[in-house]
């Protein structure tokens, strides 16, 4: 298949000037946390911003169709509660203590406004298939007004970069990738097909499928990678091998994190 040809008209590379900043650092996934510090919550967010390390994060909608920073569909792992995170509003949520410490849900409204642009953002959307994905991306675009930093948005959904680039263009997009093991052609394929619905501006790769066709050619052709979740110095070799950028979470941390 003359994939790079077919790329580089459906998913033209991005401005380089525009996306310089998201290969710039490493990313703190969900946070640096640990302890006290529940991941995707305001300390962690605290802890990695005073190592000077960019954040990776994770927003869902709320009843109330707010957006709150939140990974698991379900409340029971990290709150004493129990249920769907979809079923409560923001305001519920954000009285929900979060892990050991003195932490709750934070809003992304909440989280912007402690960020404050001091360092790099990559906000992942989470979805799920054949659902709507509008209230969502209307939240987060509506908590994203007047926000100065650098920031981007980025999902496993190649819906909602797509959503982003129609009615925000001015946001980097991203768009997250797994293969899972699949590198059939049909699998190629579908790749493919998610990547020229998406028109990324970069790629959010799975350390454990790198080395990977796919990753080296939008490299090749000025599309960046980051790459997820990077818990060991071995994989933190992988990652300089052959991404642009690593999601670091325990032990993939470096002791002089932050600017690479």
């Amino acid at each position: 298949m003359p994939w790079r040809a077919l790329d580089s008209w459906l998913a033209p590379a991005p401005d380089p000037a525009r996306i310089a900043w998201v290969s710039g650092c490493e990313y703190a996934h969900r946070g640096l946390h640990g302890g006290d510090a529940a991941e995707n919550s305001l300390s962690a967010f605290s802890a990695a911003i005073a190592q000077g390390m960019g954040i990776e994060c994770d927003v869902q909608r709320t009843a109330d169709d707010g957006a709150v920073v939140f990974h698991d569909w379900d409340l029971d792992r990290l709150t004493k509660a129990t249920g769907s995170v979809r079923g409560r509003t923001a305001a519920e949520l954000s009285q929900l203590a979060l892990g050991a410490g003195n932490d709750r849900i934070p809003t992304l409204r909440d989280m912007l406004g402690m960020v404050r642009g001091r360092v790099p953002l990559l906000i992942e959307l989470k979805t799920r298939p054949k659902r709507r994905i509008g209230p969502l991306c209307r939240a987060v675009r509506r908590d994203l007004e007047g926000y100065a930093g650098p920031v981007a948005v980025m999902s496993f959904d190649p819906r909602v970069p797509a959503w982003f680039r129609e009615r925000l263009p001015r946001i980097v997009r991203g768009l997250v990738v797994s293969e899972e093991g699949a590198r059939t052609l049909v699998a190629s394929i579908r790749r493919h097909r998610a990547l020229w619905q998406a028109k990324p501006d970069f790629l959010a790769y799975d350390v454990r499928d790198l080395p990977s066709r796919l990753a080296a050619a939008q490299r090749r052709r000025g599309v960046p990678v980051v790459t997820w979740t990077v818990r060991s110095p071995v994989l933190r070799q992988r990652a300089a091998e052959h991404a642009d950028a690593p999601i670091v979470e325990g032990e993939g941390v470096a002791e002089n994190a932050g600017k690479l």
